[in-house]
């Protein structure tokens, strides 16, 4: 399995340019770079180009709505080049309240917006003839009754280092998790519970899988969680950094019955507790709502124990199809974040 990790979206280059450095001196295979509302992740994934020379660099994720497909395609074409091979994009819809309040676009079918922003993506890079996409949300170049009717079709100038860029997608409903296994090369879940993901999503992988590509790769999964091994209880206690943002997703990511992860709580058992995470959540009670986040929710997504459990963690994602353990090193049990990156990789193989 490999190891990869998350960057947050809150500034902090310079630091962030020397902890990936360090995490790749230790062998990190990948990391993923975030972006929501804050600095845009194109620019950060460049900066961390030039100051790394093996491990791989990823959008995790970039909005489909934010850009048009073919700057997607161009931005990725662009950062595969600057990093010598070492870019793959990842994709998703966001939700509603960024996309709609901060860059004012309607958040409309993400699933065929998807799938036609992959299909555009690959066109580009392969650059087999100029640009040319009649599909029900993009049509490329624009018909003429929509704009000045000057628009012809056009192939990128510069020659994309790679023809087929990795694509991952970010995805929770059925549906969008289907897409991923028809057409990406990789499926982003986030909150996965390794020993539930059959009953969760094992459908819909096997849905997307049967109208899969035959030449694309087996996809890849990319799951986690903090990460700290140990027998002390400070080690148990890494656990509960994460239920303030499980309680802030299940609770405030959305409206009522418009919250993804709400529903993925309540798929996997929890909707006693996810229904009441979400009442307090939207009424201001916030810290009542994170007392109501199961401890069993916050143990199972994550690899924080003894490194016995760890191991077993390890292994449970693997038998869920996991390729890429997405970990979030605490330094804690008397161990920094490149000796627990270390240790998960001697534990990982």
């Amino acid at each position: 399995m490999q190891v990869t990790t998350f960057l947050g979206y809150d500034g902090g280059f310079e630091e962030a340019a020397r902890r990936v450095a360090a995490y790749e001196a230790v062998g990190l295979d990948l990391v993923w770079v975030a972006e929501a509302y804050g600095f845009d992740s194109p620019s950060f994934m460049g900066f961390l180009a030039a100051r790394t020379q093996r491990v791989r660099i990823a959008a995790g994720i970039l909005p489909i709505y934010s850009r048009t497909p073919a700057l997607i395609a161009m931005t990725a074409a662009g950062l595969d080049a600057l990093s010598d091979g070492r870019f793959e994009l990842g994709l998703g819809a966001s939700g509603p309240q960024v996309i709609e309040g901060w860059h004012g676009v309607a958040y409309d079918a993400p699933i065929g917006r998807t799938r036609e922003v992959v299909s555009i993506c690959r066109a580009v890079w392969a650059r087999e003839a100029p640009l040319v996409h009649d599909g029900r949300y993009y049509k490329l170049p624009l018909p003429p009754e929509q704009g000045t009717g000057l628009g012809k079709p056009l192939k990128i100038i510069t020659h994309p280092l790679r023809a087929r860029i990795p694509v991952w997608l970010a995805a929770l409903g059925e549906r969008n998790v289907a897409l991923a296994a028809e057409v990406a090369d990789g499926w982003l879940p986030i909150l996965f519970i390794p020993e539930r993901s059959e009953q969760v999503w094992g459908d819909a992988l096997r849905s997307g899988a049967a109208k899969r590509d035959p030449a694309l790769q087996p996809l890849q999964i990319s799951a986690g969680g903090l990460l700290a091994i140990g027998d002390g209880d400070d080690v148990l206690a890494v656990r509960e950094l994460a239920r303030p943002m499980v309680a802030l997703y299940v609770g405030g990511m959305g409206a009522k019955g418009r919250n993804f992860y709400n529903d993925l709580a309540c798929r996997y058992g929890f909707e006693e507790q996810a229904a009441e995470i979400q009442e307090l959540y939207l009424a201001g009670r916030k810290r009542e709502a994170e007392a109501r986040v199961p401890d069993e929710l916050l143990a199972l997504t994550s690899l924080a124990g003894p490194r016995g459990w760890v191991a077993e963690r390890v292994a449970a994602f693997a038998e869920a199809g996991v390729t890429h353990l997405q970990v979030t090193p605490v330094p804690t049990g008397g161990r920094g974040e490149l000796e627990l990156l270390e240790e998960l990789r001697d534990i990982a193989g």
